[in-house]
């Protein structure tokens, strides 16, 4: 169990203008994830309308991608408000993410070469999340337990 001194370290570190500057870069990159998973999405939507390929996988990859968006940065907001357990979760969900993504890309004949270009920047948008969440301003700001 912390003490109140070490509670107190936390609060303090959570006002410290790194430990803010860092939180807004990662909702910077959580919303690039966003954005580019929209694109995907349009993209997908504006080649079923005109006859190319697009299929269920591609759709629904895309769907869930974008529903996810919204969801980590509000798990952000709530690390940069002093939750850990969200902290860690955005921690955690940013390292597996582009790893499952990437991942499930490289498999052959699953989806064409420009579907798995425009993932993997997304991808790139997650892996900033992960660096700056073991970064110095943010692991400061909630040790380990």
């Amino acid at each position: 169990m912390a003490n109140t001194s070490d509670m107190t370290t936390a609060t303090a570190q959570l006002g410290d203008s790194r430990t803010q500057e860092a939180f807004a870069t990662v909702k910077k990159c959580i919303t690039l994830f966003g954005a580019v998973s929209a694109i995907v999405l349009g993209t997908v939507a504006v080649m079923a309308f005109t006859g190319h390929e697009a299929t269920p996988f591609m759709w629904i990859r895309g769907a869930i991608l974008l529903a996810v968006a919204p969801l980590i940065h509000r798990m952000t907001v709530r690390a940069s408000q002093g939750s850990y357990k969200a902290f860690d979760r955005v921690r955690t969900l940013s390292t597996i993410m582009p790893i499952a993504i990437i991942g499930v890309d490289l498999i052959p004949g699953l989806c064409p070469a420009w579907y798995a270009v425009i993932q993997g920047l997304s991808a790139l948008a997650m892996i900033g999340v992960a660096v700056i969440t073991r970064g110095a301003a943010l692991s400061a700001a909630f040790p380990k337990k």
